[in-house]
């Protein structure tokens, strides 16, 4: 960070090491290359992280659209996709589990629609809100297996059979059982899930239920959610695309994962 002041959200230096193999689509050398490719991860960092603009990208990070450019270059890539299961592997085995997971944890979370989104909200009437829906999955200990987004008026249980393949892509089909809550009650979320080779498990409220419980196993995917709501920038939809609300989910958690990462090789 030559010549400026460092921010919160920069990347340190240990996780530069981790992360810098997964970052680097040409060489460091190539004549294309007019900004420090660290500094241009940084200034996507303070994007997610602080929920700015494109266009308040602070004067002393490189100009919004080489940093707009490059993290689009590295989201079609699927760069943090990648670093995200690696990253998934070496924190599970370092608590002592299995690399790949064998259960996981299905839940959404409506996000609520800006001008920006435009015509992609839908009104989603139990939580009443209009907006774009987050759907995930997690591992038992929280770390991201897959995402993708809707307008928020699609059925939970219609994403199930879509959700249930891509956590089998991402753990080479290792997972036999996903844990989900009452809303996705019923034959065909079920029936779509065994199809992908995954059990439901739907974990219900306890009959006589006074204020708040702490439900088994769900609690997890809830802490992955409210972890997301750290970057301003997922607080709503502030996207026009879809596949771009996405990938900063994607590499929101992927920096959730790097620093933790990070902290073990510096143990």
């Amino acid at each position: 960070m030559p010549g400026r002041k460092p921010y919160p959200s920069d990347v340190s230096d240990d996780e530069w090491s981790l992360v810098v193999p997964y970052l680097t689509l040409v060489r460091e050398d190539a004549g294309q290359r007019q900004h420090a490719l660290r500094e241009l991860f940084n200034g996507l960092r303070y994007v997610v992280r602080y929920g700015i603009a494109w266009r308040a990208m602070p004067n002393d990070l490189p100009p919004w659209a080489a940093v707009y450019q490059q993290a689009q270059r590295w989201m079609a890539a699927g760069c943090f996709e990648t670093l995200a299961q690696d990253l998934r592997a070496v924190l599970r085995l370092a608590a002592g589990r299995p690399a790949e997971p064998t259960a996981a944890i299905i839940d959404s979370r409506t996000l609520r629609s800006t001008p920006e989104s435009g015509t992609r909200a839908g009104y989603d009437g139990a939580k009443r809100k209009r907006g774009s829906k987050l759907h995930m999955a997690v591992d038992t200990l929280g770390y991201l297996l897959a995402l993708h987004v809707t307008p928020a008026n699609v059925d939970d249980r219609a994403e199930v059979g879509r959700l249930s393949a891509a956590i089998q892509d991402a753990t080479g089909e290792s997972v036999e059982l996903a844990y989900v809550d009452q809303g996705y009650t019923g034959a065909r979320p079920a029936e779509a899930a065994k199809q992908e080779g995954i059990a439901l498990d739907v974990v219900k409220l306890p009959e006589a239920k006074r204020g708040f419980v702490l439900l088994p196993r769900r609690w997890v995917v809830e802490r992955s959610f409210a972890w997301a709501t750290r970057c301003r920038r997922l607080v709503k939809d502030y996207e026009r695309y879809a596949s771009t609300l996405e990938g900063l989910h994607v590499i929101a958690f992927a920096c959730l994962m790097l620093r933790q990462a990070a902290n073990l090789a510096g143990s």
